[in-house]
């Protein structure tokens, strides 16, 4: 009894030896199991925060670099408008000066023809409500009281006539005036002659001027300043009464020049400064042009030519002190010597008369204006515009069905 009861403990005690180290053996590998979990887990976990935040990072950085951005463009937007509102505002203030001293021109000029007494346009009349309308343009025809043949011959040819030239100023804005002066004895036989044929026509701007050939320079002063005053338009056109003009056509010309401020417009030229006296064009003052030979400066030639409304309101305004040359043309490109003025050489303005203006016209580049050069018009207008007319003529139908 005593041997089996030590040979049953003697097992006993090996077993639990035995399950004694295979427990500690499990729960060794079981241990270092769960310590690899909880260390995988926070690892990863912190990892993956990590990631996140770097993330969020690059994100804010990212959308700071595009408010930036947006930020700079915004800005840039916000200064190209306020340059674009000064812009216009200065444009708005430039045409409110322009518009006063044209307001002021017209003041001092129905001032000076009270003053004065001299036989003005019936025109001069209506000034209050012709500032109303805005015009293209005004065309003035140079002429003198010996001069009725040639009027004639232009009103029965580029001039429309009667409600056709109202037609013209209402539907096209573009006014067509003789122009003229009075005689040395106002109210004499020229004059009454002059009127008579107005009140048939009705198509004369008179001026307050004493006629001459010697006067012409003084002439174009007092028809621009006059013009302005009278009538609101975007340009001033004169032209001789032996020249042919295709009216659609110049408008046409004038309207591409219209949103810039101060052009000048016409054939430029710079001829010789004659010295010698007794020659045709002989400049008095040919010494302040420089050395014998020296030519003048750039300017229109006198045919025709046009200027902007604000150089014919600078005219008006400056007139008692613009100097005046032996050359209209010559004088007229003096004034705007030391002006910011846009020269515009237009050889349209001064074509030869058939063929010329006449290959130019089937070639499709119809002239503006035609006349000889020799003649420094047409020679013998009176006879040959309306030939002239026929074969370098825009047609009727281009001025009523042009838009300007």
């Amino acid at each position: 009894m005593s041997f089996k009861s030590k040979t049953e403990q003697s097992s006993r005690s090996f077993v639990s030896k035995k399950w004694t180290f295979l427990l500690c053996l499990s729960c060794f590998c079981a241990g270092i199991l769960f310590t690899n979990r909880m260390v995988a887990v926070p690892e990863s976990k912190a990892i993956m925060r990590t990631t996140a935040v770097e993330a969020e990072k690059l994100k804010l950085i990212s959308e700071g670099c595009n408010l930036k951005a947006k930020g700079e463009k915004h800005v840039s937007k916000d200064i190209i408008g306020e340059v674009f509102k000064t812009h216009n505002a200065i444009q708005t203030l430039d045409k409110t000066i322009s518009n006063l001293e044209m307001e002021l021109a017209a003041a001092r000029a129905a001032q000076e023809s009270l003053h004065g007494g001299s036989p003005l346009s019936g025109d001069v009349s209506r000034v209050g409500s012709s500032r109303k309308r805005k015009y293209l343009m005004v065309i003035g025809i140079n002429t003198a009281f010996s001069s009725r043949k040639r009027r004639d011959s232009v009103r029965a040819t580029w001039m429309p006539q009667g409600e056709k030239r109202k037609k013209l100023e209402d539907e096209k804005g573009i006014i067509v005036r003789f122009v003229i002066g009075h005689s040395a004895t106002s109210g004499g036989i020229l004059d009454r002659a002059i009127e008579a044929e107005d009140k048939k026509h009705g198509d004369f701007l008179r001026l307050d001027h004493v006629e001459g050939y010697l006067e012409l320079s003084a002439k174009t002063k007092i028809y621009f300043a006059t013009a302005v005053a009278l009538w609101d338009a975007d340009f001033y056109v004169k032209v001789d009464d032996d020249v042919h003009v295709n009216i659609a056509t110049l408008g046409e010309t004038l309207v591409r020049h219209r949103k810039k401020p101060r052009v000048y417009i016409g054939c430029m030229k710079s001829g010789p400064v004659l010295s010698q006296k007794g020659v045709r064009y002989h400049e008095p003052e040919h010494w302040k042009f420089g050395e014998t030979g020296n030519k003048y400066f750039r300017h229109a030639t006198g045919q025709l030519y046009a200027i902007s409304k604000d150089l014919a309101s600078y005219i008006s305004i400056n007139q008692h002190v613009l100097h005046k040359y032996a050359n209209e043309d010559v004088s007229l490109g003096s004034w705007f010597i030391g002006l910011d003025v846009e020269h515009i050489d237009d050889r349209r303005l001064c074509c030869g008369t058939p063929p010329d203006c006449e290959w130019k016209a089937q070639a499709g580049n119809i002239c503006v204006a035609s006349f000889d050069w020799t003649c420094s018009g047409i020679c013998r207008s009176a006879d040959r515009i309306k030939e002239v007319h026929r074969r370098c003529g825009e047609g009727e139908n281009a001025l009523w069905s042009a838009t300007f």
